[in-house]
């Protein structure tokens, strides 16, 4: 017997481009879940994306959304420094949660975030997408199986394909919104490990002329494990050729590779050699993961199953994050379990 579950109401919380486009899945392609209402406190910013998409309700007021009876769920894409507020606001609401990355900027944030997740008893998930592209997540498998052995080096980078407007991109972004992701990639590269020990170096190589108003945007991270494994993160907001997302952990038994930056499988070999066409988003190059992760998310909430990218997750990475500023700041390895 096939049982077929009501699909999960959701609404948005934030209509800016990362928005719109999770508006966009939950409207066209994710199964098990419809976009019901958008709240985005610019003016028209929710009438429009919702007139675009033919949902009914928009909201200027975020409490509102929450307090509507008919949500079920929110999708948190609000600017990064104020998701913990919205995910503690939404999970008291008894609104199940979906928050972009980062969950939180402070360990305070993320473990009132997640406690409010457990009191409630509501699902909450975090944006950690990569996990969700078919090739991470594979290698994540076949290192949990145990068929790469035991992780001794891993890596991971993130180079954005430009740095369009370097004044409106807060301190401490490279770790705190990028590098993020590549911390929880390495973390799961590692399962059963704890990070120790972290050094950070950072400067303003695209735009040098920002550095002095706290922009960084290169960065090298070296991460020690207690079991003795190295694993560096790497990442760059300028990179001329493309979105490029790579993985890589090698192991007693092997190695493992994930991401590319090509946008189809197609290469073209002619007269001026070879090419092929690379990603200029994350909504491109990840569309897929974006679509299966909101459809985890609406899975969980009707089987009351845990989704793979928790809120503890996000603070384990989110300790990482933290450790690398301090490290910036002191020109020195910073020690974990202080904290």
């Amino acid at each position: 017997m096939t049982f077929h579950l009501k699909p999960v109401r959701v609404g948005l919380i934030g209509a800016g481009r990362m928005g719109s486009f999770h508006a966009e899945n939950l409207a066209w392609r994710v199964p098990g879940a419809i976009l019901a209402a958008v709240a985005d406190p610019q003016p028209g910013a929710a009438d429009a994306l919702t007139n675009k998409l033919g949902v009914a309700q928009a909201y200027s007021d975020l409490h509102a959304l929450l307090q509507d009876p008919d949500i079920e769920a929110v999708a948190i894409a609000a600017p990064a420094r104020t998701h913990a507020e919205w995910v503690i606001a939404a999970a008291n609401a008894g609104k199940h949660v979906f928050c972009e990355k980062p969950m939180a900027v402070t360990l305070d944030e993320a473990d009132r975030a997640i406690a409010a997740a457990k009191a409630a008893g509501v699902v909450l998930q975090v944006g950690f997408n990569r996990r969700f592209d078919s090739g991470f997540a594979a290698a994540i498998a076949a290192v949990k199986a145990g068929e790469n052995g035991t992780t001794q080096l891993s890596r991971s980078l993130t180079r954005d394909p430009g740095l369009h407007d370097p004044s409106r991109i807060p301190q401490w972004t490279i770790f705190l919104e990028t590098l993020i992701h590549d911390f929880d990639t390495l973390l799961h590269f590692n399962p059963g490990a704890k990070p120790v020990e972290v050094y950070a170096l950072a400067d303003a190589l695209v735009r040098p002329d920002f550095k002095d108003k706290g922009l960084l945007d290169t960065s090298v991270v070296t991460i020690r494990f207690d079991n003795g494994a190295i694993a560096t993160a790497e990442a760059n907001f300028q990179a001329v050729y493309g979105y490029d997302v790579r993985g890589e952990v090698f192991g007693s038994k092997g190695m493992l590779q994930a991401g590319h930056i090509n946008v189809n499988n197609c290469v073209r070999y002619h007269q001026d050699g070879i090419a092929i066409e690379t990603s200029r988003m994350d909504s491109d190059l990840l569309r897929e993961a974006y679509v299966t992760e909101m459809a985890e998310f609406a899975r969980c909430i009707r089987r009351g199953e845990t989704p793979r990218a928790t809120g503890e997750d996000a603070r384990n990475a989110l300790e990482i994050a933290l450790a690398c500023i301090d490290s910036v700041q002191q020109q020195q390895p910073i020690k974990l379990g202080g904290r």
